[in-house]
Formats: structure tokens, C-alpha cells, sequence
């Protein structure tokens, strides 16, 4: 079992007043068109941090009516580039300003722990904020010198209404991964965070008008996937739509996309990420790589390497040492420094974790550690590891986005390729060895948008992040995340004396 804390449920932080309820539209917090708010939860007891406004069908109508104007006739597409950087910049001074605010918001709606939140995600997207705001100025065309007397260039133009949909699992992170490219081309906004997690996505929405973003540009509208979602996925007057989340939910969004106006989606979806350990890797650092790579953010992580294989020279005393390693790993108040791991974001994830614990014991592996609830009250789940995992368990196929490890045995680096691959999914993997030709062969063999070999979770804004096969279309971060919100048009022109004039 894992390591407990028993202290203060807050640990003696004063929680903030939550300011901002209502929906972000037009620049302005309104009331839902029909009046409707939903719970908003606290994980780590199940109680009702507050209500917010449900955004459904009308609600999106009304904020795409403003972001349409705000692009069609307002100021943010034909401003400079220079301008709409100095503007995001102060953004990110603004979230800084209010860091501490923040992070106790998201972690507070999420069970995100605090301590992590406040070293990484906050930091984080301001960073990703000047990042882009950097990139915003420096969004080029070509010229081409077309065969007999004619010219031609290309203009680089920001694609229109933005209809974005992002997860409850990084809040902050996932908004303003969308979110900041899109301004940074020009773009107008209209953006759902998730219903378990609105909080933060509703604080910042107040930032950008402090920040200078003109009405219309970015609107926030929390609610539920199969009203506000489906409202944004098929809307006709929404240029390109990206999520983030589940792959099912993805292929309800290309359906909506093809059955309304084509317009073109960008999806980052499920994952099942192998991490390969060959019997040449640091053995200390291996088990506590592969604990990071599966427990961190309480597993609710896409690219979580949730399928661990390992040599057979080194498996068993591996195995010793995970379990060892699991039972210190602290579970508790997401508040407390000392914490490591803090609830799951609601009811139903932590029924469906639960779930796929006991599908692994019926199923005939040997449940290792963990595998409970923790506590008495929360959505908070023990550090899981299962072994004899086979392929073609459903905990080592499905996506369970929980803190539960499978660990399995490989002899060649040709079998644990081949295992690594034989999944639907594409998202990330993860090598541990010391001998290069093995990590170069690993790197270039499976179908994956990100390996990282002796290392695990190293994202930067600089870095494009996305996944083959089932795990998605098109790329987040990176200068490529800027194409996702540009469209080419091609101009031709005669050359001065030339037949065509």
C-alpha cells in the first residue's frame, strides 16, 4: 500500500474565492441563454466547489456570432504581428502575476498536486504563451518564379473561427497549448474547456481582457461534449476545430466536420505508450523512470507509459524494485508538499480505473501492489502494477488513464519492437539502454509521434507533439502548431512587358 498523509486536508492553505462562473463571451461573463449551471467537484472529497454556466447549443451560437465579427471585422487578424505578440506577452505577465491563484484553482478542480503545478504548469504556459507570441511576426510566404512572364507568391493567412476542445487532465496546459498558436496567427477563439475542470480556463479568460485581446477574439464557453462539443464540431460558420481527448470523441468530431462544412480538424487522441528496458540500462534509474513515466499526474496522462517491458536478464530484480518503489510513492491531499499523488478527477474516472483493476485480476495477471481505493473519502486510487500481463489483456490494450502499470517480459530487442507496435495507438515511447545502436534502431522502429530514449515526459515548446495511427492528426506544439491555424493562398501576377498584359 502506498505511503499516506494524514494532516490537514488543506495543509493550511486558505483556498481562493472563485470569481469567475459564468461564460466568457464577446469580452463580457454572461449567464447561459437557457440559465443552466452545472457542478463543478472537488475530488478529493466529491463535494461541490460551485456552479458554473452550462454552455449548449444557442450559447455557442452566440459566441461564434462575436468571434465571426471579431475576425470578419475586427482589429486582431490585421494587426500586426509584432502587436498581437506584445499583447500575448503581457498575457503571460498577467498570468505570472497570478500564478499562486492559479495553481491553487487547478489544483483544487483537478487533484492535480500543488507542488507540480506550481514548479511546471503554470510556468509552463506562460512560456508557451512568449513562445508563440515570438513566432507571430515571423509568419512567412514564398516567392516563386513561375515558368514564361509570370510571378507568383504565397501569403500565409490565419484560417478563420477556431472552434477548440480541450481535456480535464492539464487544464491550463492544454488551453493555451490551443490556444496561443491560434492567437499568435490571427486567429478568433471559441474554446470548451472540460466540465470537470472550468475553473482556471474561466480565470484566464478575465487575464485576456486585462491583457489587451479585443472582444470576441477569445471566448470561453464551458459545458458538456454532446451539447457545447457537438454545437462546435458541427457548426457551419467555424473554420477549423482542434481537440484534444479521447479517440472516440475524435471520431465523432471528424463525422460532425464532414457532415457540416468540411472544415479541417486537428486531433490529439488516446495512448497506450510502451517503455522498452533492456538489460544494459541503470537499473535504479530505469524503475524510477518507469514509476514517473505511469504515476505522475495519477496516470490521467496521454502519453502515460503504461505498457512496460522489460529484458529478461534484469526482469525480476525489476520487478522487486518497482514494488518497493510503489509503496513509498505518496498518496494524499493534493495540498500537501510531500504528496506525489493526489485523486482522480471525478467519480466516474475513478469507477473506471477501479474497473480495469479487477478486468486484470479476472483476466489472470498477478496484481503486484496497489490495485484500492485510498482513504476513506476522494477519487483517490493506490499505485497499481500488474505482471504476467499478456498482449491481449485489456489493461494492456485500452487506455486506462489511471495509475496502473503492466509490466511484461522480452528476450530480443526484435520481440519488444514488435510488441511495442501491436497497439492501435501511436502517441509516445520510451527506450532505456546505453547502447546507441539499439536506441537509434528502437527510435526509428515504432510507429509512435515521440520517442524519448533514457528519459521520460520531456515536452518544450519547441518540440511538436502528436500521435500516429489512433492517437491522432496534426501536431501541437512546435512551429508547426502554427500551420494548424494557417491557411496558403496563392497569388499570381504578370511580369511587367509580358505577353499577359
Amino acid at each position: 500500500m502506498a505511503a499516506q498523509y494524514n494532516g490537514d486536508s488543506e495543509n493550511g492553505l486558505k483556498l481562493p474565492q472563485v470569481k469567475f462562473t459564468k461564460l466568457f463571451i464577446n469580452g463580457e461573463f454572461v449567464d447561459s441563454v437557457s440559465g443552466k449551471t452545472f457542478e463543478t467537484i472537488d475530488p478529493r472529497t466529491g463535494e461541490t466547489i460551485t456552479r458554473v454556466a452550462e454552455a449548449v447549443k444557442e450559447d455557442i451560437d452566440l459566441a461564434v456570432k462575436a468571434a465571426r465579427e471579431a475576425f470578419d471585422n475586427g482589429i486582431w487578424p490585421r494587426m500586426s504581428g509584432y502587436e498581437r505578440g506584445r499583447i500575448m506577452c503581457k498575457f503571460a505577465d498577467l498570468i505570472e502575476e497570478n500564478k499562486e491563484e492559479l495553481a491553487l484553482l487547478e489544483s483544487w478542480d483537478s487533484g492535480k498536486v500543488l507542488s507540480f503545478v506550481r514548479l511546471r504548469d503554470v510556468r509552463s504556459v506562460a512560456k508557451t504563451l512568449r513562445y508563440y507570441a515570438g513566432a507571430a511576426d515571423k509568419i512567412h510566404g514564398e516567392t516563386m518564379k513561375m515558368g514564361g512572364e509570370l510571378q507568383g507568391y504565397t501569403l500565409k493567412e490565419p484560417i478563420g473561427v477556431v472552434g477548440q476542445i480541450i481535456p480535464w487532465n492539464y487544464p491550463l496546459v492544454m488551453f493555451f497549448m490551443k490556444v496561443s498558436p491560434a492567437l499568435a496567427a490571427g486567429c478568433t477563439i471559441v474554446i470548451k474547456p472540460a466540465e470537470q475542470t472550468p475553473l482556471t480556463a474561466l480565470f484566464v479568460a478575465d487575464l485576456s481582457k486585462q491583457a489587451g485581446i479585443p472582444p470576441g477574439v477569445l471566448n470561453v464557453v464551458p459545458g458538456f461534449g454532446q451539447t457545447a462539443g457537438a454545437a462546435i464540431s458541427s457548426h457551419m460558420e467555424i473554420d477549423k476545430v482542434a481537440f484534444t481527448g479521447s479517440t472516440e470523441v475524435g471520431r465523432l468530431i471528424l463525422q460532425a466536420s464532414g457532415s457540416s462544412n468540411l472544415k479541417p480538424v486537428s486531433l490529439e487522441l488516446g495512448g497506450k505508450s510502451p517503455l522498452i528496458i533492456c538489460d544494459d540500462a541503470d537499473l535504479d534509474m530505469a524503475v524510477d523512470l518507469a514509476r514517473l513515466a505511469v504515476f505522475t499526474n495519477k496516470g490521467e496522462i496521454c502519453v502515460a507509459g503504461s505498457r512496460v517491458f522489460v529484458q529478461e536478464g534484469i526482469y525480476d530484480e525489476f520487478v522487486k524494485r518497482s514494488a518497493e518503489k510503489a509503496k513509498s510513492w505518496v498518496v494524499g491531499d493534493p495540498f500537501d508538499p510531500n504528496v506525489l499523488q493526489g485523486p482522480q478527477v471525478d467519480k466516474k474516472q475513478f469507477n473506471k480505473i477501479l474497473s480495469y483493476i479487477e478486468h486484470g485480476k479476472r483476466e489472470g495477471a498477478t496484481l503486484l501492489t496497489g490495485g484500492k481505493p485510498w482513504g476513506e473519502k476522494g477519487y483517490y486510487v493506490e499505485p497499481t502494477i500488474f505482471t504476467d500481463v499478456e498482449e491481449d489483456m485489456l489493461i494492456a490494450k485500452d487506455e486506462i488513464f489511471g495509475p496502473v502499470m503492466s509490466l511484461m517480459k522480452f528476450k530480443t530487442i526484435e520481440e519488444a519492437i514488435q510488441k511495442a507496435n501491436n497497439t492501435r495507438y501511436g502517441l509516445a515511447a520510451g527506450i532505456v539502454t546505453n547502447n546507441l545502436n539499439i536506441a537509434n534502431t528502437v527510435s526509428r522502429s515504432i510507429r509512435a509521434g515521440v520517442i524519448w530514449i533514457n528519459c521520460y515526459f520531456a515536452f518544450d515548446d519547441d518540440i511538436p507533439f502528436g500521435g500516429y495511427k489512433m492517437s491522432g492528426i496534426g501536431r501541437d506544439l512546435g512551429l508547426q502548431a502554427l500551420e494548424n491555424y494557417l491557411q496558403i493562398k496563392s497569388v499570381v501576377t504578370p511580369i511587367y512587358d509580358s505577353p499577359w498584359l
